[in-house]
């Protein structure tokens, strides 16, 4: 049996977020968190038929992007307990959240920093072996509830992951990224798409030869919010053999390494933007975007063009 042997390179690319820095598990749910953001900024910039400009107006936009850091933060644990019985399961959920309690207490958490949610309480089911059956039947209950921390420090997160795992909570869900004066950032976003509109059309004046009325229109007016959640993506790296020749099953079982994969925090980027409010970033932040666009009516100046 003749067989050959190539060598795959392999780059495999989705969104996600795993790093408790920054997120949690809830990013193996994601799927593309940058090319969905880029998506609908190109689609908030797109023109109707019926919205084209004519002989007699024009449209000049702005499009900003502005990275904002996080107030606060809201980290979510998930908890699950089985037992054989309810009251079982609520009588082990219990200690462990007292001892989660206690640890938070000794972390500064103030009793209005921490939420309990009940989640879900479902029934477990097993196999019980008769002869050559196999009977499903009702073995137990898993009770589910999520825990929500408030804080300000980045770095607390560390150790609020050391004090749940050493109560076996290993299953950090999503951290929120919480930006209070929403309409100082917007107010801003819209000061400096005024501002790119006003040189736009101080340079079209120039070079082109016209003149734009003092009084546009807002035609639109579009704004959107990225958070770091949905702004991950992921990339697994490897080189490995591949067998051409179909595999006799019945005497040799293959075996695939665990390939790691990378995790990344992968932003929108001055691309496509006319302005953004604090460029430069070293951690994951907020992003707000916001879309302007202005009619106005022209008329043509005397003389040509540029002069």
């Amino acid at each position: 049996m003749r067989i050959s042997i190539t060598l795959v390179s392999l780059l495999i690319l989705h969104a996600g977020v795993c790093h408790a820095q920054v997120s949690g598990n809830v990013g193996y749910a994601q799927g593309g968190g940058r090319v969905r953001a880029e998506q609908n900024e190109r689609a908030k910039r797109s023109l109707a038929d019926n919205e084209k400009p004519t002989g007699t107006s024009m449209f000049l936009d702005a499009a900003v992007l502005m990275n904002v850091k996080a107030d606060e933060y809201i980290a979510v644990f998930a908890l699950s307990q089985e037992g054989p019985n309810v009251a079982e399961c609520n009588q082990k959920m219990d200690t462990t959240v007292r001892a989660f309690a206690a640890s938070l207490k000794k972390l500064g958490f103030a009793e209005a920093d921490v939420t309990l949610d009940f989640i879900a309480q479902n029934k477990t089911y097993g196999y019980e072996i008769d002869g050559k059956i196999a009977k499903e039947k009702l073995v137990g209950f898993d009770l589910k509830k999520n825990i929500s921390l408030r804080y300000k420090d980045k770095a607390m997160l560390d150790k609020l992951m050391v004090a749940a795992s050493a109560l076996q909570i290993y299953d950090l869900v999503k951290v929120d990224y919480v930006v209070k004066d929403h309409e100082a950032v917007q107010n801003k976003l819209i000061e400096e798409a005024a501002r790119a509109i006003k040189l736009k059309a101080g340079r079209h004046e120039k070079l082109l030869g016209i003149k734009l009325a003092q009084a546009p229109q807002i035609h639109v007016e579009r704004t959107s919010i990225y958070y770091p959640t949905e702004m991950y993506d992921s990339y697994v790296a490897q080189e490995s053999e591949h067998i051409e020749t179909p595999i006799d099953r019945s005497k040799l079982f293959v075996q695939g390494a665990r390939k790691g994969r990378t995790f990344y925090y992968n932003p929108l980027t001055a691309n496509g933007f006319d302005s953004v409010v604090n460029p430069a970033i070293a951690e994951p932040v907020v992003q707000f975007t916001a879309y302007v666009r202005l009619k106005y009516d022209v008329e043509a100046k005397p003389g040509k063009a540029g002069k």
